[in-house]
């Protein structure tokens, strides 16, 4: 079991890693696991076509099946929206991708190619019409959009109630198991810092890694 965290750990973080984090260490259920795990900040990724694609691998697999997927398909093409729409069905086959994940990741490359997108063009866009913009590629869904709007695109307040951890994590502060629902209820109280919340449900319980490898993503 993890200690206590260093009190001084806060207070070398990002002014605004800080205020979230320290707005949920008054939160009675959340903040024992802050103070247990440290501080845990958003670290957006470089180029949010590539989350895109890696959010779809990881859909309803494993996290380690996963990986592999994505390692021999970053070797075997250039990730980029040129690149993928470029590679033919055989070489995405040989990477590990299904008929349907190698359509999935063409229609986001279509998407991304055929409107330009790029961080800026989300960056002008709230959180919801990033959901929207998403969520109409077929093999987009919400999941996925919201492991975009965090892992991606650094948005603050990011409750992914689809994900398994995210589940399992409310379920240990909890004691009980929750419909989606109560959980989006329950989470109200995270608001403006969802995100930051999500962070330290993932780690609610000392096998919760154990818990995500196992399905992080629903469609």
């Amino acid at each position: 079991m993890p200690v206590d965290a260093d009190a001084d750990a806060f207070d070398d973080i990002d002014p605004a890693d800080r205020e979230a984090l320290e707005a949920l260490r008054g939160d009675d259920r959340l903040g024992p696991v802050i103070d247990r795990h440290g501080p845990l900040t958003i670290d957006p990724a470089a180029d949010p076509f590539e989350r895109l694609v890696v959010s779809i691998l990881r859909q309803q697999v494993s996290m380690a099946s996963a990986a592999a997927t994505r390692e021999r398909l970053f070797d075997a093409v250039e990730v980029t929206p040129e690149g993928l729409l470029a590679a033919n069905e055989e070489t995405l086959k040989g990477a590990g991708l299904s008929r349907q994940k190698t359509r999935y990741v063409g229609n986001v490359a279509e998407a991304f190619a055929d409107n330009d997108w790029d961080r800026e063009a989300f960056a002008a866009m709230s959180d919801d019409e990033v959901r929207e913009e998403l969520t109409a590629i077929t093999g987009v869904g919400e999941w996925t959009a919201n492991m975009q709007l965090l892992f991606s695109l650094g948005r603050p307040d990011v409750f992914p109630v689809g994900d398994l951890g995210i589940r399992k994590g409310m379920e240990e502060l909890y004691g009980r198991e929750m419909s989606r629902a109560e959980m989006v209820e329950e989470a109200e109280r995270w608001a403006p810092y969802r995100s930051y919340a999500s962070l330290y449900l993932w780690r609610a319980k000392e096998d919760i890694a154990a818990s995500v490898d196992e399905v992080v993503g629903e469609e």
